[in-house]
């Protein structure tokens, strides 16, 4: 069962009961009438055939509540985009694909790269701008909800729960995060959640012993699972957000939400009893893949926010970090090991102090690669600066999809 703790300073909602899902999405589909919803799904086309994707979609094809589903895809041919739009194709709500290796949306993106205003590398977070784009240009919804196509434990909860914080009218939150824990399934069962169990957290604690108690690592410290890809938000935040391109995507994005809100609006949510999805590899030997380079491209996202912020950063204050950070999370990890064996889970001691050591060294790497560049930023800009510049580029959007979607 849950515990009722808060979090300052944003608001946490448990699940501290049974509350049907049916219960939710019955008051969802009123609020809905005035506040339409669309989901974004940023995918590979490779998840297509994944163990994960199938599922989420018959359990989407049930919901009552949404207006408009808006799908990403990436790394496919012509002909896998054809098949992509037969398998979304059973949803009964107003679908849309983006194809975003198609011609149509690599012009756009040609036209935005001569202005310096397309996404620097492929990936996620480029996904999920261009979608953001496409919500924008379409103009049917004015509240917006985020989620991966790997969540093989996926159910219609998941995505009821996250929404209900920011449609209430009188809860007046204009940003919902998720989280859970992660676990596998089966006899040889383990808590998953590397990268938040062992270098966000202890990171976190590494930095506020070494910088102080700032605002903003207090901020990121209130969330149960800050690297959870599962999100809700309104209209009005959605032109001015800026997206990382990198690993660092869902760190960039609660630090876009905390310029906006300073977590008056903010809460995160209990959204599911366990989770589970695809995982990366831990890259040990190589620094630009993996686990090793989403770490990496973390702490950089960290030290951007607190640079920004006015923190003074040098070598000797990441070596300091380093040092603290190593402790913190070798303890961690005597706890979690303790915590699994009480809940009957497998625990690999060796593998957990490995992907502390790789985390270990990519704090330095970011540190290194943020004193030798620190005015490189992953960011793509906001929608509001690229209407700015190119006025006709959602429409230009809507239109590429329209017609790749025909």
């Amino acid at each position: 069962m849950a515990d009722f703790q808060q979090h300052e300073p944003i608001a946490t909602l448990h699940r501290l009961s049974d509350r049907p899902v049916d219960s939710l999405a019955a008051e969802l589909v009123e609020y809905s009438q005035r506040r339409p919803i669309a989901l974004i799904i940023p995918a590979l086309f490779s998840e297509l055939a994944g163990p994960a994707l199938d599922r989420i979609v018959d359990e989407i094809s049930r919901i009552s509540y949404l207006n408009e589903v808006i799908v990403g895809i990436d790394q496919a041919s012509e002909q896998e985009f054809a098949e992509a739009k037969r398998f979304f194709d059973r949803l009964p709500q107003r679908t849309r694909l983006l194809w975003n290796d198609g011609p149509r949306m690599r012009s756009i993106d040609e036209t935005l790269a001569d202005r310096v205003l397309a996404p620097s590398e492929p990936g996620k977070g480029r996904n999920v701008w261009y979608c953001l784009g496409y919500f924008l240009a379409s103009g049917r919804c004015e509240t917006l909800a985020l989620h991966d196509a790997d969540i093989v434990t996926y159910d219609q909860g998941i995505l009821a729960r996250l929404l209900y914080p920011i449609l209430h009218p009188t809860f007046g939150y204009s940003f919902s995060k998720g989280y859970y824990f992660r676990a596998g399934e089966g006899p040889t069962a383990n808590i998953n959640g590397r990268v938040v169990r062992l270098l966000v957290a202890p990171l976190l604690g590494a930095l506020r012993t070494t910088l102080g108690d700032h605002d903003y690592l207090r901020y990121l410290a209130a969330f149960r699972y800050p690297l959870a890809g599962e999100f809700a938000m309104q209209l009005d935040m959605t032109r001015s957000i800026r997206i990382p391109s990198d690993w660092g995507l869902e760190i960039g994005v609660l630090s876009e939400v905390y310029r906006i809100y300073q977590g008056r609006r903010i809460c995160q949510v209990d959204i599911c009893d366990r989770y589970d999805h695809k995982h990366q590899n831990l890259s040990v030997a190589d620094p630009q893949a993996g686990l090793h380079k989403m770490s990496r491209d973390i702490a950089k996202a960290i030290y951007r926010k607190l640079a920004i912020d006015g923190m003074t950063l040098t070598a000797e204050t990441f070596r300091t970090v380093k040092a603290v950070y190593y402790r913190n999370a070798l303890d961690l990890v005597s706890h979690y090991r303790n915590d699994a064996t009480f809940n009957g889970f497998d625990f690999d001691l060796h593998a957990e102090e490995t992907a502390v050591e790789v985390f270990s060294a990519a704090i330095m790497e970011a540190g290194h690669d943020f004193l030798n560049d620190p005015m490189n930023t992953p960011f793509i800009p906001n929608w509001s600066r690229v209407q700015s510049a190119v006025p006709d580029v959602l429409e230009r959007l809507y239109d590429a999809v329209e017609l790749d979607n025909a």
